[in-house]
This record gives C-alpha cells, sequence and structure tokens, in this order.
C-alpha cells in the first residue's frame, strides 16, 4: 500500500496511488460509503485517465466493529485511521443520553481535528423554504475539540456536582440548586487563533469577500467574547496586508483586495443568514455556535442530506457525511449519498487533486439541476425516486458523458 507521507513541515506528500482509510458507518452508511466511493473512483479516472488512483483501505468502526470486537472504536482501528492520515467515514451511531461517547468526538479529538469544515451552496433544481437559495454560498469553520464538545459535565446528583455547587457557593457566591447537573465551558486563546486562521488562510486562498466571526460575547463575555477578540487579534497581527475590518471597510473601498473581518452576535447571525445572505462567505465560529448555524444554513439548500464535511487539523482530516445514521433505511440502498459524495470531492481538493475535485462536482450539480435525485428529494419535487445506487450511477455517466 502507498500511504500519505507527513513531511517536517507537517504538509503530507501524495503518492499517485493513495492509500486513503474508510469507515463505512452504520444504518445507512454501507450503502452511501459504496456509492460515494464509486463517484469518487470514477472522476479520479476521468481526471488523470489512471495516472492516479485511490486504494481503499477498510477501517472497522461503530456497530461493526463492535460486532467483530466488542468495541465500537478499537485500538487497531485507530491506529490504521492514522497510518492513512486521510480517510473517509459514513455517520456513525451517538445514543442519546445514555451509552459510549460519541466517537465523532473522540475521533476529532485524538487526532486534533480542531477545524469542522462545511461549505453550503445551492444545487440548481434543489426545493427550498427560502425564496433565494441561489444566494447561499458560504463555508462554516466550527472549533472542533473545546467549548461544550469537550464534554466536562457532570449529574446533578453526583459527589463531583456536589463538591463543584459548595466550591461555587463558599468561594465565588454563586448559588446553584441541589438539583443542578453542571458543566464547564472552556474556550481558549490557543484554539480560537488557531481555527480562525485556518478559515482566513482559506479566504485568502480562495479570494473570498470575508470572514466573519460569530459569537455570544454579550452575554458570555471571557468565552465568547474573548474568542470574538482573538480572532480580530490573530487577523492584524498575522494577515495585516490581506485583511481589513468591517468598520475600516465601511470607511472606504481599499485600493487592493482584502478579506473583511467582521464579527456578529450569534442570535442575530441566524436572522442575517435567511435576510442578508448574500453578505456572508466563510465564517469562524464556537463549536455549538457551529453546530446549530451550519445545519440551518444547510437547511435553506435541501438539508443535511446534500451537505459535506470535514474534519482537518494540521496533518489529519477525515472527510464524512454530516447527516446521522437513519437505521430504518439501513441495507434499503434507498438514501441520499451526496453528502458523502461532495465530502469525498472536499478530500479530493484537499490532497491536491482539484480536477476530479471539479469533475465530481460539476457531475452532481448537473444530477440535480435535471431532477435526478433521490426519494428524500423526489417527493418533494413530484419526480421519479432514484435509489442510492442509482444516484450514483447517475453522477458517474455525467463524469463521462457530461449533458
Amino acid at each position: 500500500m502507498s500511504y500519505i507521507q507527513i513531511k517536517e513541515d507537517s504538509k503530507i506528500e501524495v503518492p499517485d496511488n493513495a492509500t486513503i482509510g474508510f469507515i463505512e458507518g452504520d444504518g445507512i452508511g454501507p450503502d452511501i460509503s459504496r456509492a460515494a466511493i464509486s463517484v469518487i473512483n470514477s472522476a479520479i479516472e476521468v481526471a488523470y485517465k489512471g495516472e492516479k488512483s485511490i486504494e481503499w483501505k477498510k477501517i472497522l468502526g461503530g456497530d461493526e466493529a463492535f460486532e467483530k470486537t466488542g468495541k465500537h472504536l478499537p485500538q487497531e482501528s485507530i491506529d490504521e485511521l492514522k497510518k492513512c492520515v486521510i480517510s473517509l467515514k459514513g455517520p456513525l451511531t451517538t445514543p442519546v443520553g445514555e451509552g459510549f461517547r460519541s466517537l465523532n468526538v473522540t475521533l476529532r479529538q485524538y487526532f486534533d481535528l480542531y477545524a469542522n469544515v462545511r461549505p453550503v451552496k445551492y444545487f440548481p433544481g434543489v426545493p427550498s423554504p427560502v425564496k433565494h437559495p441561489e444566494h447561499v454560498d458560504m463555508v462554516v469553520f466550527r472549533e472542533n475539540t473545546e467549548d461544550l464538545y469537550a464534554g466536562i459535565e457532570w449529574r446533578y446528583d453526583s459527589e463531583e456536582a456536589k463538591k463543584l455547587r459548595w466550591y461555587l457557593r463558599e468561594n465565588f457566591q454563586v448559588k446553584l440548586t441541589d438539583d443542578t447537573g453542571i458543566g464547564i465551558k472552556p474556550i481558549s486563546k490557543f484554539k480560537s487563533q488557531r481555527l480562525v486562521r485556518k478559515a482566513i488562510q482559506y479566504a485568502i486562498a480562495h479570494r473570498r469577500k470575508s470572514v466573519t466571526l460569530v459569537h455570544k460575547g454579550n452575554i458570555m463575555k471571557f468565552t465568547e467574547g474573548a474568542f470574538k477578540d482573538w480572532g480580530y487579534e490573530v487577523a492584524s497581527s498575522e494577515f495585516k496586508d490581506n485583511t481589513i475590518t468591517e468598520s475600516e471597510f465601511l470607511k472606504g473601498t481599499p485600493s487592493a483586495w482584502r478579506v473583511v473581518i467582521k464579527d456578529r452576535i450569534t442570535d442575530n447571525m441566524f436572522q442575517q443568514i435567511l435576510t442578508r445572505t448574500d453578505e456572508y462567505d466563510v465564517i469562524a465560529t464556537t463549536n455549538l455556535n457551529g453546530d446549530y448555524l451550519s445545519d440551518a444554513i444547510a437547511a435553506q439548500v435541501g438539508g443535511l442530506g446534500i451537505a459535506p464535511g470535514a474534519n482537518i487539523g494540521d496533518v489529519y482530516a477525515i472527510f464524512e457525511a454530516v447527516h446521522g445514521t437513519a437505521p430504518k433505511y439501513a441495507g434499503m440502498d434507498v438514501a441520499n449519498p451526496t453528502s458523502l459524495i461532495l465530502s469525498g470531492g472536499m478530500l479530493l481538493r484537499h490532497i491536491g487533486w482539484t480536477l476530479a475535485a471539479d469533475i465530481l462536482d460539476a457531475a452532481v450539480t448537473s444530477a440535480y439541476a435535471d431532477q435526478k435525485v433521490t426519494n428524500d428529494l423526489a417527493r418533494i419535487l413530484n419526480v421519479k425516486s432514484l435509489l442510492c445506487s442509482e444516484f450514483g450511477q447517475e453522477v458517474i455517466k455525467r463524469m463521462k458523458q457530461p449533458v
């Protein structure tokens, strides 16, 4: 196998026959993984005529791993993901309120995949609840390793919660009732700034118009508010030749192109993405805000079924479907594989195989424009639905014979 190599500067060296890991996922995961991998392979073949290829390395995770090893994420799988460096992942089950901790969160924290990146863009022909979904073209950079997703919390009746309530009362005059569970929301300067840095780097590399720092700093001044302040700080100290604050920009258009750095309070931002959609481009935000916001933006263009996502660190990256496992449709070949297909396109861009990514994206766009869709959208459009596998083949056909 030809594994991706990590160089001294943390850059990756990708061989022409790269080994990429994949976890099928639970529920509909196997169905959409098969469709996505066939589409990705075809895009590479069309683009490079056999000069490049991916050797897919299956890695156990989720229910399948538990059935075979007794663990949902065995150490062997973690070791293999590390060896592959870059991987593709279907959806994995996370119980609500009980059971094992989220495997997605575990992977993000283990590999320090601190940037959850979600590009959301409208596809012509897709039904939308808003009047002008064509204005949606945003990329959300969501901090992935701290905030509430750090998982630091205690049940109301635990000894830890009792001790914390006592400590807060005795030392800070914070009085909590005895039935209060406690969670801690850590926001650090280092992790905030590296997230904003990656968002600004993306905006500069792709000639985007702006980066908006989204926060709830009017209420939580030393966590959310600090995120905003640290974001402006990294922009001014590291990217002063390529960025300009919104207040400076409004005083007069700069002589040279620059990325406008601005900020919005979270609740206002939810309104703004609906009412002033075309004013927003790249978004950098904290974990929980980003979770809500990226889903809300995706809802404008057809939902999570067609929204790609990636978890990216300085070295490792895992590209994933952002929706759930939909277990009632498992094995029925009816799920929409678009999210994972487009995440595969993000993977191709990440490893530098841009031509294949362009071909993949264009074919998906063409299929949607002609309303060649799976049941989730076909029933709304009142058109004949395609099976999951049929949609993959439709996309492949459009790569090989553009229509």
